[in-house]
């Protein structure tokens, strides 16, 4: 017999379901962080053996695992049994595209207590992290590096969702040497460099960050054609290639910055090079989408990042000397920012 539909809710039970967002967020985070559905993945398990496997209360557990069910994350069987579903799939480390790391990164210590401050970057303009914890997010990450790993970690699942989908949808043929500004662990060159056999790039950031690249790059098979470099964007960059591509970078930095990126790039890269900039765009339609809530992870976290529009991408390429050419969309939430020498 077909069960029937629940009824809508009323706008009060909305509103409160958005209002107690991080009460669900903190839920998820805890579940991530007690790695249950990795414990989850060879089938259900009772919660008192949950329990005795992650070192906490019995029934303190079975009451955050059913909250989490509740809210669709895991499935709550007979017996305080439960076992894992799509969505509680995706929190396993096993997993292509795991978001364990991005649930974690979205509710550690130092990002919730930045959130907590949001009403202050509304006020002032200015980022909340920096009021709240007294220095910017990316020296915070250098002093204290277990949140910097859990942040990159996050970054590294983006890349998982969107490196091939970048592949797919640029032809990267027409390039043989790229540099991956800000390319973290080189997920995203690697995605492209497996597309494509011919292309040899260099993946360039902090010391701190590549230091994990080269076993990253083994493991996919791409070291013979992909090495490291370290420095700072804001200083240099490595020159010489043909193309410039950078993953969610200039949306953490503002203009200025942003604008000290790019001229950096162009100043370096080949005759007739490209820069591409792989980012969100945010639509100037009232409409609800993910990249408008993402801009104020930007104002609460960033030196002056935010998520930015077609026209807002453009004038900031032309302030650093460059020319948007096209915008090319992807099959995840990124799109292809391509621009060249004015």
């Amino acid at each position: 017999m077909t069960q029937p539909a629940p009824p809508a809710l009323q706008p009060e039970q909305l509103l409160m379901q958005l209002a107690t967002g991080k009460w669900v967020s903190k839920t998820l985070s805890v579940v991530a962080d007690l790695a249950i559905p990795d414990l989850l993945k060879e089938g259900p398990r009772p919660v008192d053996d949950l329990a005795a496997r992650s070192a906490v209360d019995t029934d303190s557990l079975y009451r955050l695992l059913r909250a989490a069910s509740g809210v669709g994350v895991l499935t709550e069987l007979p017996n305080r049994r439960f076992e894992n579903n799509a969505l509680s799939n995706l929190m396993r480390s096993d997993v292509p595209g795991s978001l364990r790391a991005m649930v974690r990164w979205i509710n550690e210590d130092s990002a919730w207590q930045a959130w907590g401050g949001l009403g202050y970057s509304v006020k002032t303009g200015q980022p909340a992290f920096n009021h709240v914890l007294g220095e910017e997010v990316f020296e915070h990450f250098q002093k204290h590096p277990e949140a910097g790993q859990i942040f990159n970690e996050a970054m590294i699942s983006v890349t998982a969702m969107t490196g091939a989908a970048v592949a797919k949808a640029y032809d990267f043929s027409v390039f043989k040497k790229i540099v991956d500004v800000g390319g973290g662990h080189g997920a995203m060159l690697a995605a492209i460099a497996a597309e494509y056999p011919g292309i040899h790039g260099i993946v360039f950031d902090r010391p701190e960050v590549v230091e994990g690249v080269k076993p990253f790059l083994a493991s996919q098979g791409v070291t013979a054609r992909i090495e490291t470099a370290t420095g700072d964007f804001l200083d240099a960059v490595p020159a010489g290639a043909d193309a410039y591509i950078m993953k969610l970078v200039i949306h953490d930095w503002d203009d200025e910055r942003s604008v000290k990126i790019l001229s950096n790039c162009r100043r370096v890269m080949a005759p007739g090079g490209k820069v591409l900039i792989v980012e969100q765009i945010v639509s100037d339609r009232p409409e609800a989408v993910f990249s408008k809530v993402v801009d104020l992870e930007m104002l609460v976290m960033t030196p002056g990042g935010r998520e930015r529009t077609e026209p807002e991408f453009a004038r900031l390429l032309q302030a650093s000397g460059l020319k948007m050419t096209r915008i090319v969309p992807t099959e995840s939430m990124m799109a292809i920012v391509e621009a060249v020498s004015q």
